[in-house]
């Protein structure tokens, strides 16, 4: 029995893989040994122990073949793990909760003299099989009388094979017990042939191997089920970056707008995805030119990951554009945008911030939901906008969003972002660092320039959660 296992060594720690290979290591050595002893071992069949001890050396060397196997798939893990479609497990893979005495108590034998029509059966056979210690055995002929329907022509076949054509026997069978219990036990088993070369008797070694069985379509089962999470994730993940694709624009350069009249705004963006997780966020960046000429700019984070979470996103940002280019200004957009989260089924909280920008002014009309403030920076330097007030969306109902104003310069440069953009720093922390950029950021000749000096200072892998940024120079 393993000792047990005190608080500073927790049970789910996974072994090293050098542990493992030192029990593969053990196990082939045991098996060499366990060999060498059953060579020695000379048996001339015609003493029934010897012949059961030389069959128990067989079923040991079987099991250890079997831990060897196990032992591999434990070093290689589940995803790589192939057994051996018709190999039984090993017997050390069973729990010591499950194992019902030693290996003796569920091994018995039994010897069918066809000379004389006598069976003679141990008392470790009588308790695998449920049969009273006091009753006759069980002829070969009554034999099938204990199996199950759709098992009997799976022993006859073993019994006849070995009977004619002196074929040793190594099979299964489900046997079922006086009290209703159904079993399953292994058969192995030769012939003892007649000086004529005739058979003279069978003699057989039966072993319960119910709960290696069970064991068996568990750890078959729990790898069929990792599998098909695995599978679900990978599903999940490839229509998550599909559906985020199809919505967030995929810019690679510098984008320029309006379509008409005068450039009047630089843009660039990129969505960063998270390095410690395979499913993907909310976070959402756009701009979109208006039919009245101005231009909408906004940032947005979705909590949660994953396909709902991202559809979720989808729709948020089409709500956004469809009002935006209905007029709605920013405070009133994220207000009706908070009701939208608040009628939702499966409640959501979210953090936005949505802008107007008017090129004939150069004004910015701007409105935020619980999240981190437009950076400007001009001239070399940089500050954070101050916030008018906004809650979380999703997290009142019926909550009211202020508005405000900022007048921009040719040449200056707006720099929107969600959360993670700069890892391990979150709101003061994180805007302090990206201001910090600000003489880099006056040397840069394109928005696409400062969105390739943010990754190369703070990493494009590093991040624990998802991330976009949206820089935007105003260049006339």
């Amino acid at each position: 029995m393993p000792p047990h296992l005190s608080a500073d060594r927790p049970a789910a720690q996974p072994p090293g893989r050098g542990s493992v290979d030192a029990l593969i290591s053990q196990t082939r050595r045991l098996k060499g040994e366990v060999d060498a002893v059953r060579r020695d071992t000379h048996s001339d069949d015609t003493d029934p122990r010897e012949r059961w001890q030389r069959a128990v050396y067989d079923l040991a060397l079987h099991q250890l073949d079997d831990l060897d196997e196990h032992l591999a798939q434990l070093r290689d893990g589940p995803a790589l793990a192939t057994p051996r479609a018709a190999a039984p497990p090993a017997e050390s893979a069973v729990p010591p909760a499950a194992r019902r005495g030693s290996l003796l108590s569920r091994v018995g034998s039994a010897e069918w003299n066809l000379l004389t029509d006598e069976a003679s059966w141990s008392g470790e056979l009588y308790q695998i099989l449920g049969r009273d210690p006091d009753a006759a055995p069980l002829t070969l002929d009554e034999l099938p009388s204990l199996v199950l329907d759709e098992d009997r022509s799976t022993l006859t076949a073993m019994v006849t094979g070995c009977l004619i054509d002196a074929k040793p026997i190594d099979g299964e069978f489900r046997i079922v017990r006086p009290d209703g219990e159904v079993r399953t036990v292994h058969m192995m088993g030769e012939p003892v042939l007649d000086t004529d070369g005739s058979t003279a008797s069978m003699w057989a070694v039966l072993r319960d191997v119910s709960e290696l069985r069970r064991c068996r379509r568990a750890v078959s089962e729990t790898r069929d089920s990792l599998r098909r999470h695995r599978h679900e994730e990978q599903t999940e993940h490839r229509l998550a970056v599909e559906l985020q694709e199809a919505v967030l624009p995929p810019w690679r350069g510098s984008l320029r707008l309006p379509h008409r009249g005068p450039e009047a705004l630089d843009l660039a963006a990129r969505y960063l995805p998270s390095a410690t997780s395979a499913l993907i966020g909310g976070d959402w960046y756009d701009a979109l030119e208006l039919a009245d000429g101005e231009t909408l700019l906004s940032v947005g984070d979705l909590t949660g990951h994953g396909v709902a979470v991202t559809s979720g996103m989808a729709t948020l940002l089409g709500a956004v554009r469809g009002m935006a280019m209905a007029g709605t200004q920013p405070g009133q957009l994220l207000s009706w945008l908070n009701q939208l989260l608040d009628a939702t089924v499966q409640p959501a909280l979210g953090s936005a911030v949505c802008c107007r920008y008017r090129p004939a002014s150069r004004t910015l009309t701007w409105a935020q939901a619980g999240h981190p403030a437009p950076l400007l920076f001009r001239g070399g330097t940089g500050r954070r906008l101050s916030a008018p007030d906004g809650v979380l969306l999703g997290a009142v109902s019926g909550a009211v969003y202020a508005q405000a104003e900022e007048a921009l310069e040719v040449d200056d440069l707006l720099l929107l972002h969600t959360d993670g953009l700069v890892p391990e720093h979150s709101g003061a922390d994180c805007a302090n660092r990206l201001l910090d950029l600000a003489p880099r950021f006056g040397e840069a000749d394109t928005a696409q320039d400062c969105v390739r000096l943010i990754i190369e200072v703070f990493g494009e892998s590093e991040r624990e959660d998802d991330a976009c940024v949206l820089v935007a120079r105003v260049t006339s």
